[in-house]
């Protein structure tokens, strides 16, 4: 999903000279493409699994069609960092937190908003409700499957523009593979921020921490690629020691993570 949002913004840019409206599509057209991993896991109770790795292959081969007419080709528009008066100054953090592109920031703001809708507003309450027991959620009146719905569409929103971000903003150009794998990173991570989204703040620069020291530490001998490989090890590592159900509630999980829901055996 990511790669066909990176592609598609990319494309956007060329044809419109705009990068935010090639972030909008690239959010709706994945968003759009995201509903068929809903479809086959929510109404047709498929494998969620088997779901996913399809829509992985039918993405990554999609993205290989489309982008072939953009390979070398220079982007329409990009994203241009954005200077916050006074804060960008400050030594260090200055740069760093306040001297970024407009979805830098605006991915902050989402996980927090995210964090407070989840764990403050009602909405968030028949949201995880869904996510642990969807048969009390379901006698409570709660639509378990538009919620399911919902939820993933908006995941799929979020890839698309995560795409986005790698084409214009990260590295301003298409080649195929240019996601590197860095979608399935994401779930080592929601897991390693044990489902809260204020901490996957923390483990997200944690992991782009090990792509900056790859570079600065290359000058006293240690390979490009070994720190390069510390996030996928990590998410390996990390979806190995959950692998048991009880570990998975130990850490919080949700309990029906993966579980069609069947209403008729309630």
């Amino acid at each position: 999903m990511m790669a066909v949002g990176a592609v598609v913004a990319f494309g956007v840019s060329v044809g419109t000279k705009s990068a935010w409206l090639g972030v909008l599509v690239a959010g709706a057209v994945v968003g759009l493409m995201s509903l068929l991993h809903s479809f086959a896991s929510v109404n047709l109770r498929a494998n969620q699994v088997v779901s996913g790795l399809a829509l992985t292959t039918l993405g990554l081969g999609m993205s290989g069609l489309l982008g072939k007419a953009y390979v070398g080709m220079p982007p329409g528009s990009t994203l241009r960092p954005i200077q916050i008066p006074l804060l960008s100054k400050i030594p260090v953090l200055g740069p760093m937190l306040f001297n970024q592109d407009g979805l830098v920031y605006l991915s902050i703001l989402l996980a927090i908003g995210t964090w407070f809708l989840l764990f403050r507003t009602r909405i968030g309450l028949n949201l995880r409700t869904v996510g642990e027991n969807p048969a009390a959620a379901d006698l409570s009146g709660i639509s378990v499957y538009r919620i399911r719905h919902l939820c993933v569409l908006f995941g799929g929103v979020l890839a698309g523009i995560a795409g986005a971000y790698l084409s214009l903003a990260y590295i301003p150009s298409w080649t195929e593979g240019m996601t590197g794998g860095r979608g399935w990173i994401v779930i080592g991570l929601t897991i390693f921020a044990l489902w809260n989204p204020l901490r996957a703040i923390l483990c997200s620069y944690l992991f782009g921490l090990f792509y900056v020291l790859a570079y600065s530490l290359q000058p006293l001998g240690i390979h490009v690629s070994l720190l390069h490989m510390l996030p996928y090890l990590i998410t390996v590592v990390v979806l190995v020691a959950t692998s048991r159900e009880s570990i998975r509630k130990r850490i919080g999980a949700p309990l029906a993570l993966a579980r069609p829901y069947v209403r008729e055996e309630l």
